[in-house]
């Protein structure tokens, strides 16, 4: 065997830490929450579908403890590589964190039935990846845990929105009926919906529209990364009678 390939199979070679598997990994929540997991002891697995430098980063931040995955999740077949790799690189899944998403903002009179359904085909994704994972590790497994990012507009609603707070409803009705099917199996569903988080996505809100948002926030701030991130590092090492909740991270704007 040649150098190179011995080196290739070492490096592949599947090792007996836990792993967490982080969509949208390379930024904002996504980017705490590989932090997080990370300083609670997982391998982590850091998905993203076009920014392949900001998910680097985190992988060099982390000490490259983990591995790329990258993927399209509304295509199944890149979904379907992306499992293969999880296989191939890990071996197993013991945390999967719902986080990959977007939000197309319009009315319902202005937007357009092709951005509807690429909103919607999120979800789909999630659906999708969730029975993989579930299907090739955390049944065979009998153990594992799934906590899916929503949203506190999933609840309150959002003008401008509709299909964006659509699938975040759906994402925490998923979670409770999920784990309602998972109920003998050793593996715990669980929803963390932040409010409105000093990320990429809130910082193209107007200074009108934040300031607006402020006042709707008991704490009288946005939050911050790293404190959803918190949230969900304890769901994946702790909170072990926790299961089919919704957990609401938002500064006190809604209480569920």
């Amino acid at each position: 065997m040649t150098d190179g390939k011995k080196n290739q199979k070492e490096s592949s070679i599947i090792d007996d830490k836990p792993v967490a598997i982080v969509t949208g990994g390379g930024k904002g929540i996504g980017a705490a929450c590989c932090r997080a997991l990370h300083d609670k002891g997982f391998r982590i697995g850091i998905h993203y579908r076009t920014s392949s430098q900001p998910a680097q980063d985190i992988l060099s931040g982390i000490n490259g403890n983990g591995f790329l995955l990258q993927a399209d999740l509304t295509e199944p077949d890149q979904a379907d590589n992306m499992v293969r790799q999880i296989k191939e690189t890990a071996g197993r899944v013991d945390i999967l964190v719902n986080n990959a998403g977007m939000c197309i903002n319009d009315s319902i009179l202005s937007m357009k039935i092709d951005a509807f359904d690429a909103q919607r085909a999120i979800l789909r994704g999630t659906w999708y990846l969730t029975k993989k994972i579930l299907r090739l590790f955390m049944l065979r497994q009998s153990s594992g845990r799934i906590i899916n990012i929503s949203s506190v507009v999933g609840h309150t609603g959002n003008a401008g929105q509709i299909p964006y707070t659509m699938e975040k409803a759906a994402m925490d009705t998923m979670t409770k009926s999920l784990a309602k099917e998972l109920w003998d199996r050793n593996i715990l569903v669980n929803s963390v919906a932040p409010g409105f988080i000093d990320t990429d996505m809130t910082s193209l809100l107007t200074e009108e529209i934040q300031q607006n948002i402020l006042k709707e926030i008991p704490l009288g701030r946005m939050g911050k990364p790293e404190e959803v991130a918190e949230v969900v590092a304890f769901l994946a090492k702790q909170g072990g009678y926790i299961n089919g909740s919704v957990i609401h991270v938002n500064g006190g704007m809604y209480s569920g």
